[in-house]
């Protein structure tokens, strides 16, 4: 009897995958501006091209969403991110100051790992592999399960158009044994450079690492609330960070903030590591942290907003 262990099949396949990614990006870096700039272009029409069927298959496979709105999302991560980096130099020589004497001169990356959500998997799939080969570099996917099959046909498109484009289609490609394992040694694998993670500031920070409440601080917030915040963490002694926020917080906040005349807001975090991946997991000591200082938060919090 042959015995098959998917967790050691699962990390075998990154290992091939960052292998071949690695040898696409290298060839990939002696391209110039305008030959990258057409595999962009060939995956931009691509993704057009197939928006409304990848949508409809990112539908059936989470249930998620509308159909007609992920069509609009297919579409705007294909031609709408083209369009908007189209024209950025990011291959060789992007500038130059003759008075200064000063050139600045881009450099790729590499291998980039990227994490698919379940919530956009097709749109997510396709907006970040263009932005990966514009900038000089190759991308592996670590795939939801639950949008596994939506995202292996997204892709697909792509590197199709990659090979239609004349180029190594191993520039994009995607885990499809998805574990725990497999997206671990996907990011701590010593030829990916850099991690391509969905959504704000405490996404990408969670990429990296967890640890402590996160309070976010910046012009969006409520300074008062900020304030109590940060005077409660210190009176309980509960350890914490700092999340500068310099704008859209990218949480239910900001809709909150911005509601009617405007609610007084403030943003905690829940340290999270690898969210909207195959293993998203957290630290019982950072849930109970973050429920303590909400607690040492909310406590006589009325008194205190009726005087604001």
């Amino acid at each position: 009897m042959q015995l098959i262990d998917k967790d050691l099949l699962s990390m075998q396949e990154v290992r091939e995958l960052v292998e071949a990614a690695k040898e696409a990006q290298q060839e990939l870096a002696r391209m110039d501006q305008a030959q990258v700039d057409r595999i962009v272009r060939a995956i931009a029409d691509a993704g057009v091209r197939n928006a409304r069927r990848l949508a409809q298959m990112a539908n059936e496979d989470t249930g998620f969403g509308i159909v007609d709105d992920k069509v609009i999302k297919n579409i705007f991560a294909s031609r709408g991110v083209y369009e908007h980096i189209k024209d950025m130099k990011t291959i060789g020589e992007i500038s130059r100051d003759d008075a200064k004497r000063l050139r600045t001169i881009a450099v790729p990356v590499g291998v980039i790992a990227g994490l698919i959500p379940s919530t956009n998997p097709t749109s997510t799939a396709l907006y970040k592999a263009e932005i990966a080969i514009k900038a000089g570099n190759a991308i592996v996917f670590s795939p939801h399960p639950t949008a596994l099959r939506c995202i292996l046909e997204t892709v697909k498109v792509i590197r199709q158009a990659v090979a239609e484009a004349g180029r190594n289609e191993n520039l994009v490609s995607c885990i499809t044994i998805p574990t725990m394992e497999a997206t671990d040694n996907l990011m701590r694998h010593r030829d990916v450079a850099m991690i391509l993670a969905t959504g704000g500031s405490a996404m990408v920070r969670a990429a990296y690492s967890s640890g402590t409440p996160a309070i976010g601080v910046g012009p969006n917030m409520t300074r008062w609330m900020t304030d109590r915040m940060l005077a409660k963490a210190k009176e309980r002694q509960i350890p914490y960070q700092l999340e500068v926020m310099s704008g859209h917080t990218g949480t239910n906040g900001w809709e909150m903030q911005i509601s009617r005349e405007g609610v007084a807001t403030s943003v905690l975090s829940l340290p999270l590591k690898y969210m909207h991946s195959p293993i998203e997991v957290l630290s019982l000591a950072d849930m109970e942290q973050v429920a303590a200082l909400l607690a040492a938060f909310t406590e006589g919090l009325g008194k205190e907003a009726a005087r604001r």
